[in-house]
């Protein structure tokens, strides 16, 4: 790449990614130094290979022009809810998550998960619904498109079942939305079903929930029919979250359990929470030091080179550690927040906000589930965590990112 298209590039976005990238592998590195053999002895090597076709991948995508690739997106949609039908259909489980349907396979060789490109389609796909829709969407109704098209892969991914990505669908379809103009409280409105869900099993909680949404609606004044379709779907929601809840698998129950409570089950489902907890609070503010954290050397510490990453940080490297990776992640992320801000067009600039919607939810899911803010769903940590396909979509998002922003700059706009 020449000079004059290197300063063409954002290099906020840059300096970011490369010190994520470092500071990922060199914790990688640590998680597999262990007194006991792990599978996590050799991965770091195995990730240098991953990165270097990401960064190929990264480059290929840099080549797309947006306008071709809007052209493209349908196509890519469509190949991408195929992949996840296919899934569910020959796919196959690894590792801890061997009783899911996540992986394709050819010859017993996983070739990768196809929830993780279909993030990256459902983005894409959003931003070319969004970008055409002529006016901003004032009503429920006006979500609807928008809704199912995040929906198809969302149920299609739930079913495998991989609750972490399904999630994720949930995190870019309220970012982007929030992006393009809608309404906070309609969106608010839009989630009021899933909390309505999630607090039923507290009949006090969802009571006063009720009265709260009764209390929106009155102030908002939505149509009558929509007002009263969110207000029904919220009651049916609590009244049927008894039913949803025995319709759950037993490890998805007993993660939902420890989640409220890890002490239940100590020596099994609460075990990951447990020596998570413990990793990260041993850390103190300058940690033990690099490769000699005890809960990872002796193996406690479950999946420490996949999910369950960044206790490892916490508990070498400490306070500061941690704080140095968030750091990182936050410029990340304000680097594609300044690059969709200054795109050219509505395509671009939603497409990148999409992006950092999707790197928001990973790393809030999987920060969260280790310090027990959150259920243990299963999501890798972005550049830290160990994959193949997860690790390539996030190469080729900064590719896409960084084409965006040399579009905007070359068009002449500038900080």
């Amino acid at each position: 790449m020449n000079t004059a298209r290197m300063r063409g590039l954002d290099q906020m976005l840059i300096m970011s990614v490369f010190f994520l990238g470092v500071f990922g592998l060199a914790m990688l590195f640590s998680s597999g130094q262990t007194d006991v053999p792990t599978a996590a002895a050799v991965v770091w090597r195995k990730q240098i290979v991953w990165f270097g076709i990401g960064i190929f991948v990264a480059a290929l995508a840099f080549r797309l022009s947006p306008r071709y690739l809007e052209w493209l997106t349908p196509g890519l949609y469509a190949f991408a809810l195929f992949l996840l039908v296919l899934t569910l259909l020959i796919g196959t489980g690894a590792g801890t998550a061997s009783g899911v349907r996540s992986w394709l396979s050819v010859g017993g060789v996983r070739i990768g998960q196809p929830a993780e490109f279909a993030k990256l389609a459902t983005i894409l796909m959003l931003a070319r619904l969004l970008a055409n829709t002529r006016n901003t969407p004032t009503s429920l109704w006006d979500l609807l498109p928008a809704s199912v098209v995040a929906g198809l892969p969302l149920v299609l991914v739930a079913l495998q079942p991989d609750l972490g990505s399904a999630i994720v669908f949930v995190g870019i379809l309220f970012a982007m939305l929030f992006w393009a103009g809608v309404n906070p409280w309609l969106l608010l409105l839009m989630a009021s079903p899933i909390i309505s869900l999630l607090l039923s099993f507290s009949p006090v909680s969802w009571g006063a929930w009720i009265l709260i949404l009764t209390a929106i609606l009155v102030w908002m004044r939505p149509f009558v029919l929509e007002a009263a379709t969110v207000w029904l779907t919220n009651v049916v929601m609590g009244i049927i979250s008894l039913e949803l809840w025995g319709r759950l698998a037993p490890y998805q129950k007993n993660r939902l359990l420890s989640f409220l409570s890890p002490d239940i089950d100590p020596q099994a489902t609460g075990w990951h929470l447990i020596q998570s907890k413990v990793a990260i609070g041993s850390g103190g503010f300058l940690g033990k030091g690099f490769t000699v954290g005890t809960q990872k050397r002796l193996a406690f510490l479950p999946e420490q080179h996949t999910d369950f990453i960044f206790p490892v940080v916490g508990e070498e490297l400490g306070f500061v550690g941690v704080t140095l990776a968030l750091v990182l992640f936050a410029s990340f992320l304000l680097a594609l927040v300044r690059v969709a801000r200054l795109a050219t067009d509505s395509y671009s600039c939603l497409l990148v906000f999409g992006i950092a919607g999707m790197i928001f939810s990973h790393v809030i899911e999987n920060v969260g589930m280790t310090i027990g803010l959150m259920p243990i769903t299963g999501i890798p940590l972005p550049f830290f965590s160990y994959g193949g396909s997860f690790v390539v979509i996030c190469w080729a998002t900064i590719g896409l990112a960084q084409r965006v922003a040399w579009d905007s700059r070359n068009a002449g706009y500038h900080a």
